[in-house]
């Protein structure tokens, strides 16, 4: 036992030095989410109309009660919370109903349609919902080959299938929880140099 602490102490010490960078990890994460929910935000709140319509209508909507409240509750959530991202303030605080929203997405808008985003065949977690759409997508381009300008539409990209699963929405779930727990980050958020400055900040044996 003794030889392996002898012969792991040089690893520890390294990564003992490494512990000013550990903020940089939340701060990536603060910057990658922050302009997705402005832009989720934003998108609601500019046809704020048609989103609550939405919400509310149980045939081709959600079909949530008091669709304007729920409505407004997401896009302020979203558009506020991805401005205090962004500063890094409040963020262990945002990260909470940032999570309800991502979740109420996840389950109400993109349950069952499976785990993909977008529809491949491909991989092995393509369900019914994917495999069908194999058939269309490859229709779809045999038809754009033919009459179309195939090579200028997919100049840019391959033509896909949106399939709208709850990928986006896990994966930002799973962000926002490790934002929750991590906190905001050392040196690069407003949380960080407000607990500083008042003594309320848990800090770690580097600073």
């Amino acid at each position: 036992m003794n030889r392996l602490t002898t012969a792991y102490r040089p690893f520890q010490t390294a990564l003992q030095h490494l512990q000013w960078g550990d903020g940089i990890a939340p701060l990536l994460i603060r910057l990658y989410l922050a302009p997705i929910m402005l832009q989720a935000g934003w998108n609601k709140l500019s046809h704020f109309e048609d989103t609550a319509a939405w919400f509310g209508n149980p045939d081709w909507g959600l079909g949530l009660p008091f669709p304007e409240l729920m409505a407004a509750l997401a896009a302020g959530t979203e558009f506020f919370g991805g401005i205090l991202l962004l500063i890094g303030f409040a963020v262990r605080w945002i990260s909470i109903p940032l999570m309800i929203t991502m979740l109420v997405a996840a389950l109400t808008v993109h349950w069952s349609n499976g785990w993909l985003a977008i529809a491949d065949s491909s991989s092995w977690l393509a369900n019914e919902r994917v495999m069908e759409a194999a058939e269309r997508l490859q229709r779809a381009r045999a038809i754009l080959q033919e009459h179309g300008h195939y090579d200028w539409l997919t100049g840019r990209g391959s033509v896909v299938i949106l399939n709208n699963g709850i990928e986006f929405a896990a994966t930002y779930f799973v962000m926002l929880l490790s934002l929750f727990f991590t906190g905001a980050g050392r040196f690069t958020s407003v949380d960080y140099w407000l607990a500083r400055r008042t003594g309320l900040g848990v800090r770690t044996p580097s600073e």
